[in-house]
């Protein structure tokens, strides 16, 4: 029985592994996951059930240099998320070098006095000398309640993790059923797994002008879902783009993106795509929030 909790934040640069550590402790895919850098956009809370404690993982976005108003709000769920939890994990590569993002973050850290976790990823990728260089150089910058090495890719230093997260548990009630895994509803993921594969799919700047919304989500009394869902872009030529020669691109999207959607809803899904051109979306405040960007 669930008799203590504890809120953590994980926080780090662009593209170190957050969605992909979210996921691993999770046991499920619930966060998207590509090698380009901003991919997740908004705060994603995982529920990881140990024992007689619920670990509650908020995923932020990348701390980066924002560019456009969607890009401020990102850095903003950064900045708001490493306050009012019980821990915050600073996920950081295995290179001898603090980056500017990863300074801003500590300060954060200091700022806020919250009791930090420095986890080193893809620890899979170095030698153990390289690795005890990058633990002294953290050490010296911040005085860490702890560091923990892991590879979020293999589950390596899974458990030591959550070992180490259960001292900051605060005896409560549980927050969250047993059977949810995610506060995010069952139409945001969907969308979510859209968008990864247009992150997986698109070259350059094009999948970071698109957002995914889900127009419809309805259970047949077979079990089939249908789902339509509309992908917004900021110009014509990536509409063209989007969907490909004869809509070659698009149904690629559309069947990647299906068997994602079918292996986390566990059952057959009708998936329908459509691409609409929003120009300068990403600096319309109001769209923004309609698509579930709220800053509060």
């Amino acid at each position: 029985m669930i008799s203590k909790t504890a809120m953590i934040t994980i926080c780090g640069r662009p593209n170190v592994g957050k969605s992909t550590l979210t996921n691993a402790l999770v046991g499920e895919k619930i966060a998207i996951v590509s090698n380009k850098p901003q991919t997740t956009r908004n705060r994603i809370s995982a529920v990881v059930n140990r024992g007689d404690t619920q670990f509650v993982i908020i995923d932020t976005p990348g701390f980066h240099k924002p560019r456009t108003r969607l890009g401020d709000y990102m850095v903003n769920v950064v900045k708001e998320s490493v306050a009012d939890v019980d821990a915050v994990m600073l996920l950081v590569e295995p290179i001898a070098n603090i980056g500017r993002q990863e300074e801003e973050l500590i300060a954060r850290i200091k700022e806020t006095g919250v009791p930090a976790i420095l986890v080193i990823n893809k620890i899979d990728t170095v030698e153990k000398t390289e690795l005890l260089e990058v633990m002294a150089l953290y050490s010296a910058a911040h005085d860490f309640d702890a560091i923990i090495p892991m590879s979020a890719k293999n589950g390596e230093g899974i458990d030591e993790l959550l070992a180490e997260l259960e001292k900051y548990a605060q005896e409560g009630p549980q927050l969250f059923p047993d059977d949810m895994i995610c506060d995010q509803p069952e139409k945001q993921i969907c969308a979510e797994l859209v968008r990864e594969k247009l992150l997986l799919c698109l070259d350059k700047e094009i999948p970071h002008g698109t957002a995914v919304e889900v127009t419809r989500f309805s259970e047949r009394d077979n079990g089939i879902i249908d789902l339509d869902v509309t992908i917004y872009c900021e110009k014509a030529s990536h509409k063209g783009i989007i969907i490909g020669k004869q809509g070659a691109m698009l149904k690629k999207i559309g069947e990647l993106a299906r068997a994602d959607i079918e292996a986390f809803m566990g059952t057959k899904v009708f998936l329908q795509t459509w691409v609409k051109v929003k120009e300068n979306w990403r600096d319309n405040p109001n769209f923004i929030r309609s698509q579930g960007y709220n800053e509060e």
